[in-house]
């Protein structure tokens, strides 16, 4: 590798990264700037791959407040927002473990698909259950005595039971990468995901020995050069940001966020033929999602503080402090997530945003979202 081309730029990320850590560790406003990174993290890395998925959609979507079908955009998009949650309530190095690494492959996460799978041929069968269940079974004297109204509910219940029980009797048979076999027209079945993984782990063992964020470039240009995983190139780039965390240039639950730094750096840099080029840009990338990351951090505080002076005579019972650390911790906000954040009415959720003076961000009359200035 070109050590000498690269020595400046990695001084310069690490010093970067260490600057933001520092910054957000001490701050007031440190946790909602990690809940309102992983959002837009979540949203560059489909930016990244080709697809485009609004903010407002995803924070609505992660609130169960969606005002609109979510597309399959969406869905990974929220794949990716929840692994990175998982991956910082982890211990530092869970991620890259081979127990980590299973498990982030595993339950639909790397596809982008859901979780909640059901088998159709036992829903079918479950169905006939239940109809017989609602009819009455023909148990009584005349067919219809002697059945409690709870005995529908009940058969659910067992129906359900059984469904899951099946679903993890199919999830133990071995198949190819583990759990299910995969449909061929969907997955190219001679894509070894296994064997990538693995040449892959051995570029991480043949560079454990330089810098951090080295390192983590190092790692993160050769997933996307063996394309690892066919669904998931989004999962390469938090584990890169693993390395840096579990080195120690980002503690705590701060997570890297690569997508948002890489989404400025032309597509030409990023997947140019020249490895001393793509490492260069990813480079670039760390050092401006470090510097982007303070500036919203300041943007935060400064928010924070101009709020704080609105409580000021205000009741012990307010409202308004509870919807402070809110908005601060999602980059906007619904009068249904107020209302359930709060314990109180849509009514009361508008009047208090209101009072506190926050910004409305979609221009709309109906499924109106706020969010700070």
């Amino acid at each position: 590798m070109p050590i000498l081309t690269l020595l400046r730029p990695i001084s310069d990320a690490t010093s970067a990264l260490s600057r933001l850590d520092e910054r957000v560790a001490r701050s007031p406003v440190g946790d909602g700037w990690i809940e309102r990174t992983h959002f837009a993290d979540a949203c560059a890395s489909l930016w990244i791959d080709g697809e485009l998925v609004s903010l407002e959609d995803l924070v609505l979507h992660d609130a169960t407040k969606d005002i609109r079908t979510p597309t399959h955009e969406l869905t990974i998009a929220r794949d990716v927002l929840r692994t990175r949650r998982r991956i910082a309530s982890q211990p530092s190095g869970w991620a890259l473990s081979p127990d980590g690494l299973r498990s982030l492959r595993g339950h639909g996460l790397a596809a982008g698909v859901s979780t909640m799978v059901q088998d159709a041929d036992g829903a079918t069968a479950n169905g006939a259950e239940r109809g017989v269940a609602e009819t009455g079974g023909g148990e009584g004297p005349d067919g219809d005595d002697g059945v409690s109204p709870l005995d529908a509910e009940f058969a659910a219940i067992d129906a359900l039971l059984a469904r899951s029980d099946a679903a993890i009797e199919e999830a133990k048979k071995p198949a190819r990468a583990g759990g299910r076999e995969k449909d061929p027209l969907v997955y190219d079945l001679d894509w070894d995901e296994d064997e990538r993984l693995d040449e892959w782990r051995g570029v991480l063992r043949q560079s454990q020995d330089l810098p951090a964020a080295l390192q983590a470039v190092v790692a993160l240009d050769a997933w996307n050069d063996l394309s690892v995983l066919q669904h998931a190139p989004w999962l390469g780039r938090l584990l890169a940001a693993s390395i840096l965390r579990q080195a120690g240039l980002t503690t705590a639950v701060h997570l890297a966020a690569f997508n948002f730094g890489l989404k400025t750096i032309p597509v030409d840099r990023r997947r140019h033929r020249d490895r001393e080029t793509r490492l260069l840009a990813i480079l670039a990338g760390i050092i401006t999602a470090a510097e982007l990351g303070l500036k919203e951090h300041d943007r935060l505080t400064l928010a924070r503080i101009m709020m704080e002076r609105k409580l000021v005579g205000k009741r012990v019972s307010s409202k308004l402090p509870r919807l402070i650390e809110l908005v601060m911790s999602r980059p906007l906000v619904s009068a249904g997530m107020i209302a359930k954040e709060l314990a109180i009415t849509p009514r009361a959720a508008l009047r208090v945003v209101e009072e506190l003076g926050l910004r409305e961000m979609t221009g709309r009359g109906r499924f109106r979202a706020w969010g700070i200035v």
